[in-house]
């Protein structure tokens, strides 16, 4: 954990409202994280930076930032903690909350950014800009940011289902449009690859002038209908749900490189 310098800050310990919160800001990347912080009747926000994915020490660094405070303004404090939605998910959010810490997770999108600010981008920009929104927030004024109402993990798993049918039907209209354009450049243009005889079919096709189709290109055709096959294999078609699983000694068999 590496303390970075402290930045002043003008008006920011007038304007906090509530003198009894530890204010924080997560920015978090996928190699650090940054924590920029505001006690209680400063204006100086510290800022530490910390290994990205190293919940304990987040933990453990807002517990000695709380005590510090605690030590100056001779009382117990809250924390509260504000950072974007992102690649992260969620599970850093449940891990403050299950730790006692208010925690809130904001539309990036929804932050005013001035024009200046976008085009000098930083962390340390991002993270007080993050720090004047919660603050901002707390204090009620209107159309700051929106904050996002995190899934339950049951509720995040459930979304898996849409979200990966959507990327099997993408995935299989790949496979389909690259199977036909192998065979239009053969002069071959009325297979169905997702016919249920698609491979009895493919068997029968002799290209525009009249040969059986080259060995190696049928080969190529065989690998793609097999991942086609797969793509279909959890349900598309027959109503089963799309979370069953697949076996792996089917995926073997019909992805077996060497046809």
């Amino acid at each position: 954990m590496h303390p970075t310098d402290k930045t002043r800050n003008q008006d920011l310990s007038s304007g906090q409202g509530d003198h009894s919160t530890l204010y924080v800001s997560l920015e978090l990347s996928r190699s650090t994280w940054l924590v920029t912080s505001l006690s209680p009747n400063s204006d100086k926000m510290s800022k530490h930076t910390i290994a990205a994915g190293d919940a304990p020490k987040l933990l453990a660094l807002l517990a000695r930032l709380r005590g510090r405070a605690e030590q100056i303004v001779g009382g117990s404090l809250n924390v509260a903690v504000i950072q974007e939605a992102g690649l992260d998910g969620f599970w850093v959010h449940r891990s403050l909350e299950a730790n006692g810490i208010e925690s809130h997770v904001v539309d990036p999108a929804s932050i005013a950014v001035s024009r200046r600010r976008r085009r000098a981008k930083t962390d340390a920009i991002d993270g007080e800009t993050l720090l004047r929104t919660l603050l901002a927030w707390k204090r009620g004024e209107p159309r700051v940011c929106e904050m996002v109402v995190p899934p339950t993990p049951e509720q995040e798993d459930r979304r898996r289902l849409s979200r990966e049918r959507a990327t099997l039907l993408r995935e299989r209209v790949q496979h389909v449009n690259r199977i036909k354009g192998l065979l239009a450049g053969q002069g071959v243009t009325d297979y169905n690859p997702l016919h249920k005889d698609r491979r009895t079919q493919l068997e029968g096709l002799m290209t525009g002038d009249g040969r059986p189709l080259p060995t190696r290109l049928k080969a190529e055709l065989l690998r793609e209908l097999a991942r086609i096959e797969l793509l279909l294999q959890p349900g598309n078609n027959d109503g089963r749900d799309i979370s069953s699983p697949i076996s792996p000694r089917l995926v073997g068999e019909r992805l077996n490189l060497t046809v």
